[in-house]
């Protein structure tokens, strides 16, 4: 059975579609789906170059739940930041830190990097050194991902369990 909700709010309309298995909960991000984000710390990012060829690459990470944004920390010399100074467009997963067969629980998301000069970019520094200060040592540029959709499936909650986000905005 499915219900559907449609309310217009500030010349965005939000959804809220309900299934027997899944749930859509667009522009509030479910606490199930930050808390599961901010206790990871290894996230892969797929971007794809100007030839078309995807490029994937995994790094540490922090997750900013007040601002809905994921820092990370990377070199400007490595060939996924000269493919996102030119296609800022990426994907990628989150999986857990210990994986467990038996409960299987992941993050699938698309999104977009910010530019490394926005105002965004003031908090991240500080945020990411927070939780890794080792990284203070290496050389590199904190760059910003804002999820614009994210997927997560939980069989803790039940076999096959998904739930969705969308962002309300872009930046």
């Amino acid at each position: 059975m499915m219900k559907v909700i449609l309310r217009r709010d500030y010349r965005l309309f939000k959804f809220l579609i309900v299934y027997s298995d899944c749930s859509f909960n667009f522009f509030v991000m479910n606490e199930t789906i930050v808390d599961f984000i901010t206790h990871q710390r290894v996230a892969t990012i797929c971007c794809v170059d100007a030839e078309k060829h995807p490029y994937c690459f995994s790094c540490f990470y922090v997750f900013d739940a007040e601002r809905e944004l994921v820092y990370f920390k990377s070199s400007s010399n490595t060939v996924h930041s000269q493919i996102l100074d030119r296609n800022p467009i990426v994907a990628g997963t989150i999986q857990p830190d210990k994986l467990n067969p038996l409960a299987i629980k992941g993050i699938q998301y698309t999104g977009q990097i910010l530019h490394l000069k926005n105002e965004l970019c003031l908090h991240a520094e500080g945020i990411y050194h927070k939780r890794y200060p080792f990284a203070l040592a290496m050389p590199g540029n904190i760059w910003i991902l804002q999820p614009l959709t994210i997927k997560m499936t939980d069989n803790t909650l039940s076999f096959g369990k998904k739930l969705h986000w969308q962002s309300h905005e872009v930046v």
